[in-house]
């Protein structure tokens, strides 16, 4: 086990005695609270809404069930979901996130309401490497006001940070408001 972020004997997961079916309870209900926070923060603005890191389509479902399937974009490097829940081919990219991203860069740049970057894996140095150069990405394509929620934190010049509601010690999960002196989004 060497070079693995845990202790010999002990799983990723482990915490304060958490099961995998807790932790993982405590993962998808953090994700959908910071969801529903953030969703409810853009109400009434226009623009899109980008899924970083499509996975298997649960928070890409749950947002075009929320803003319309029409205003969701979804980018990952290989295509996991379910039938029926795949985005548009339009509305779809594949490919190295550094690649896709500056891809819609000229057409969606300064627009986006809302990003949700779900990418987090058991490597943390890793993601950490992978916060540094997706956070300024995920920041050219923000409107100012917009709302960026993370699985990892990220850090971008402009961000205001905000506590979403539903992260807490058995899952913690990350919100901004994009340059919140710009834009008409409130922290409450």
């Amino acid at each position: 086990m060497t070079g693995t972020p845990w202790a010999a004997g002990a799983t990723l997961f482990d915490r304060a005695g958490a099961t995998l079916l807790d932790r993982m309870i405590a993962r998808l209900t953090a994700q959908r609270d910071a969801l529903n926070w953030a969703v409810e923060r853009v109400e009434g603005r226009t623009g899109p809404a980008l899924e970083i890191g499509l996975g298997k389509g649960r928070t890409y479902d749950y947002l075009r069930a929320r803003l319309g399937v029409e205003q969701v974009y979804a980018f990952d490097d290989g295509l996991r979901v379910p039938p029926g829940c795949e985005p548009p081919p339009e509305r779809l990219f594949l490919g190295d996130f550094r690649d896709t991203l500056a891809a819609v860069r000229a057409t969606l740049g300064g627009t986006v309401r809302l990003a949700h970057a779900d990418f987090g894996s058991p490597d943390q140095i890793h993601d950490r490497e992978q916060a540094a150069w997706l956070a300024p990405m995920i920041d050219a394509l923000m409107q100012p006001g917009g709302v960026v929620v993370s699985d990892r934190p990220l850090s971008c010049a402009g961000w205001q940070p905000v506590e979403p509601p539903g992260s807490g010690p058995a899952w913690r999960y990350h919100a901004w408001i994009v340059r919140p002196g710009d834009g008409q989004v409130s922290q409450s």
